[in-house]
């Protein structure tokens, strides 16, 4: 007998009179001691099949039961209504020409229609309990006053995808710094909340991720706003002085001079903060100090707020002498990513040794993002994603060499 497949959904009712015994036919003998190494019964109403290899046969008069699974059936679109209260505003949060409510349907995969304050959504009902999701949070902060960009659409789209019972105002009104800008500085996702969280209520915090996903730029706003609250004494913002991928050779000038290019980062992101006559006072006065981390052997960081960028590039004993400068009352965040390691071959990356022998240790925690949570341009998220997928193809052909 042939082996075959079938999909039965319940109800089911096959014929009391028996089938020829035969190719995918059910007959009604009821002896199976002829096939000793029959595997399962199952049962569906009125019918019992004894499976064998693939091979069903009936059996006798049963109630259906679970062992068969029925087809998956394609859900059918839906259509929701939603109206909001109040004209004006709505009118606002639709955009300039409805951009707003398109970019919505782009990103939830829905077709959205307005008419005046309603709202009406079609689509299948995942992406239609997003969208409507989507728009009672995002109307509801711009009723509160909150302007609404573009790019922040997408965003808490992702959040929401992530955790459907997400509250976008927790995540997008978490402003951590308003000095010197007009934007407040706020996560910009559900994994910027969490890391900033985690600053906040641990001593020792990793950031691990790919460019772009603001690990060194909130944990420099959370630094300044620590020092302009009191809570500590002074920042220090430290990186280890690695080319990327080549040799420059001696650079001329100071010792401050030298390592300057290699900080360059670090007063960008400080400057786009505060004034640069501020900034420029505040290190004057060493209450923000910017060094290459081999000037921290020998120091120890009381009432600090330190940040270790690109730790990707430190070495094993440099990870391990940098963790023990931690002083009382002091905050550390270690930001890098282990994709972009430019150490020579033969040194390991001391962030990935930090990362396998500190988890689990309280008050340490670790963060990582991934290309999702990308908030530079949008190809910079489409890049990562595609030396990703070359990485992972590459070890995949050397695996198979091996």
């Amino acid at each position: 007998m042939r082996p075959i497949s079938f999909w039965i959904s319940a109800p089911v009712c096959l014929p009391s009179s028996g089938l020829k015994s035969g190719e995918g036919e059910a007959s009604d003998s009821t002896d199976s001691t002829d096939d000793p190494d029959i595997s399962d019964t199952h049962t569906i109403y009125p019918k019992t099949f004894t499976l064998k290899r693939g091979r069903w046969r009936g059996t006798s008069k049963t109630p259906l039961t679970d062992s068969l699974i029925a087809p998956q059936v394609a859900p059918e679109p839906v259509t929701e209504r939603l109206a909001l209260d109040d004209n004006q505003v709505a009118l606002a949060f639709y955009g300039e020409r409805n951009v707003n409510l398109k970019l919505i349907a782009e990103t939830t995969g829905t077709t959205v229609h307005s008419r005046g304050n309603e709202v009406t959504l079609v689509g299948l009902p995942d992406a239609v309990e997003l969208a409507r999701n989507l728009i009672t949070q995002l109307y509801a902060m711009v009723h509160r006053g909150t302007p609404l960009h573009r790019q922040d659409i997408g965003r808490a789209a992702a959040v929401l995808r992530a955790d459907r019972k997400a509250d976008l105002r927790e995540v997008f009104a978490d402003t951590i710094l308003v000095a010197g800008r007009a934007r407040p500085i706020a996560p910009k996702g559900l994994a910027q909340k969490r890391y900033v969280d985690a600053i906040r209520n641990h001593d020792i915090v990793f950031g691990i991720g790919p460019a772009g996903t603001g690990k060194t730029y909130l944990a420099m706003a959370l630094a300044i706003r620590a020092l302009m609250e009191k809570q500590v004494k002074r920042i220090i913002l430290t990186r280890p002085a690695v080319e990327a991928g080549e040799r420059l050779g001696f650079l001329p000038g100071s010792m401050e001079e030298k390592v300057s290019p290699y900080l360059r980062p670090l007063y960008d992101a400080l400057h786009d903060m505060m004034d640069f006559e501020k900034a420029d006072q505040l290190i004057a006065r060493g209450m923000i100090e910017v060094a290459p981390i081999a000037f921290m052997r020998g120091r120890t960081l009381n009432d600090a707020f330190v940040i270790l960028d690109e730790a990707q590039n430190t070495t094993t004993e440099q990870m391990k002498m940098f963790l023990t400068r931690l002083g009382f009352e002091s905050k550390a965040v270690i930001t890098g990513d282990v994709t972009q390691i430019d150490l020579p071959d033969n040194r390991r990356s001391g962030l990935r040794e930090a990362e396998s022998l500190l988890r689990g240790i309280e008050g340490i925690s670790f963060c990582t993002f991934t290309d999702v949570d990308v908030v530079r341009h949008p190809l910079v998220q489409q890049i990562i994603r595609a030396y990703d997928a070359a990485s992972v193809a590459a070890a995949a052909a050397a695996a198979a060499r091996r």
